[in-house]
């Protein structure tokens, strides 16, 4: 059975602590300019394929060390993201910080260990995935998928919970000078990982993109297959 999505393409490569192209704060970055819009407009449209079967575990446990730096993917995106970073032992284990200028809500955040306040969001979230392509993967796709820098974001968890797993067509950033900047990573992981949008979704990013036609694409990530030693349920 051929379906989009299922190709296995292996590009990138994590460097530092959240993987290349992630910068301080700001979530993936690299790109070239203008990309964004035409790599949207690229996109291929099928229809939403159905939630059947999909379960968190099917991307692998939460926060594996894919890039094999000893530290799990929640912290390397915590220490990517946020200021003033302190640690408990080492340099993994994220212990406080600030989210500045929290690219959903555009608030300043604080973040202490087993506090709720700050979220790491998939950009792209795993359930939309699963409908739009990755129920037709190897797990080994869909374990890079959950744990690659491009497709993550320390954000204020308030306001990460309102969004669930809409897309574009169903949900922004309420902080509107970061939709340019969101919706271009939608595009980039959909189309490093060759998942496909239906048709609102397309249309929803291409309006959000007009506004912004010299809107870089993210790049970088970790390839998109995890170590065979990582599995999934």
């Amino acid at each position: 059975m051929t379906v989009a999505g299922c190709k296995e393409q292996v590009t990138g490569s994590g460097t530092g602590s959240g993987g290349a192209g992630a910068t301080a704060g700001g979530g993936p970055g690299g790109g070239s300019g203008g990309a964004a819009l035409a790599a949207a407009e690229a996109l291929p449209v099928k229809g939403r394929a159905p939630k059947t079967g999909y379960e968190r575990e099917k991307f692998g446990t939460s926060w594996a060390d894919t890039d094999s730096n000893s530290c799990d993917t929640r912290d390397d995106i915590l220490k990517r993201d946020l200021a003033r970073v302190k640690f408990t032992g080492g340099v993994c284990k994220v212990s406080s910080g600030v989210l500045e200028s929290d690219p959903y809500s555009g608030k300043d955040v604080t973040y202490r260990r087993g506090s709720s306040k700050v979220d790491i969001d998939h950009v792209v979230a795993l359930s939309d995935a699963w409908q739009k392509g990755a129920k037709y993967w190897d797990a080994g796709k869909r374990i890079a998928l959950a744990n690659d820098p491009l497709n993550l974001l320390a954000v204020d968890s308030s306001t990460n919970r309102s969004k669930g797993d809409g897309d574009t067509a169903t949900w922004l950033p309420p902080n509107k000078a970061y939709r340019c900047t969101y919706v271009a990573a939608q595009v980039a992981v959909k189309k490093k990982y060759e998942l496909w949008v239906t048709a609102a979704e397309k249309s929803a990013m291409e309006k959000v993109l007009e506004t912004c036609p010299g809107q870089k694409l993210p790049t970088g990530g970790n390839p998109t297959k995890a170590p065979d030693r990582f599995r999934a349920g």
